[in-house]
């Protein structure tokens, strides 16, 4: 809204006759998957909202992402092309992101390992055969917006991720979809002002919440190496981390087929509904009913959701708190 942020000051300008720095050159490479894959499936779950300045799909089906690699910032392209998957990226993240494009469209994941129990999971998984998880590598890009997301509306969230993001990251390298950043570094987040998480919607717990993570991000990174369990209990050992959270950011890092999120508001009853008719579901029924997918219970989960078959809506929609007004 007009006037609710001070203005930005206007860069400064370029004196005649300085060099422009050099477009960053381009990286590419072709994958050949062993099955039938979906972009918009496998990498659905990396976009936080219609607005993510890190994620943009295009109505020529490419998908463009933005990230903060280990070697530094880099955008990366990737698109469908007959039979294979064709990558390219941008920056000094650019041979990063290249090296584990196939991981990140599902590579290292097993879609055979899953054995549907119900008709609903059977039938979806046969209209859904691209869907495969995801693996980036990356904890902090998903923990961090998994934190906006706590005890608040999406939509608080997603706007919270876009203006933190589109005001302290930077811009995507490389030709990159208009608008388009890298996340912040994490001396960036610690440096953020209190009054900008207020402007951004954050209040003080999840504020102090990723303060607290990135003064550790590099051991919340090293965790990438380990297993998903272990994973997540290093970064529970962070005060304001709880399950919740760090299987949201599970599913994404490590493609964790078992990592099924407790402590959510909607997924028990959209669960206790696809599979016994349960609306009013809690996490202990969820947990009982998708006992017989122990080891894939957050594909089922993620098949459940494809389907559409969800409860109608008796109660009124969680209410938007904007503390930037406040």
């Amino acid at each position: 809204m007009a006037g609710r942020f001070a203005p930005r000051p206007a860069p400064a300008a370029v004196p005649a006759g300085t060099p422009r720095r050099a477009p960053a050159p381009e990286r590419v490479r072709t994958w050949v998957p062993d099955g039938p894959l979906d972009l918009g499936l496998v990498l659905g779950p990396l976009r936080r909202g219609p607005g993510d300045p890190t994620f943009r799909a295009l109505p020529d089906g490419s998908v463009w992402r933005a990230s903060l690699t280990p070697a530094g910032p880099g955008t990366l392209r990737v698109a469908r092309r007959a039979g294979e998957v064709l990558g390219q990226a941008w920056g000094p993240g650019a041979d990063w992101l290249l090296e584990r494009l196939p991981e990140m469209l599902g590579a290292a994941d097993d879609p055979s390992a899953f054995v549907p129990r119900h008709k609903l999971l059977a039938l979806t998984r046969h209209r859904r055969p691209g869907l495969r998880l995801t693996r980036t590598g990356l904890v902090l890009e998903s923990l961090i917006p998994s934190i906006l997301e706590q005890k608040v509306t999406t939509g608080e969230a997603y706007r919270a991720w876009r203006l933190l993001v589109r005001k302290y990251g930077e811009p995507a390298p490389g030709p990159a979809p208009e608008r388009m950043s890298v996340m912040p570094a994490p001396r960036t987040w610690a440096l953020i002002p209190s009054w900008e998480w207020h402007r951004a919607g954050v209040d003080d717990k999840r504020a102090s919440t990723i303060l607290r993570a990135v003064r550790v991000a590099a051991r919340l990174e090293e965790a990438v190496g380990m297993p998903p369990a272990a994973a997540r209990a290093r970064w529970e050992r962070v005060p304001g981390i709880g399950p919740w959270t760090s299987a949201e950011t599970v599913q994404r890092t490590h493609g964790a087929p078992d990592a099924v999120t407790v402590g959510d508001l909607h997924l028990p009853g959209i669960v206790g509904w696809a599979l016994a008719g349960d609306r009013y579901a809690d996490d202990s029924v969820m947990l009982e009913l998708l006992e017989p997918y122990a080891g894939q219970r957050h594909r089922a989960a993620r098949l459940i959701l494809l389907s559409g078959r969800v409860p109608e809506r008796r109660a009124p929609r969680m209410p938007y708190g904007d503390i930037g007004r406040l």
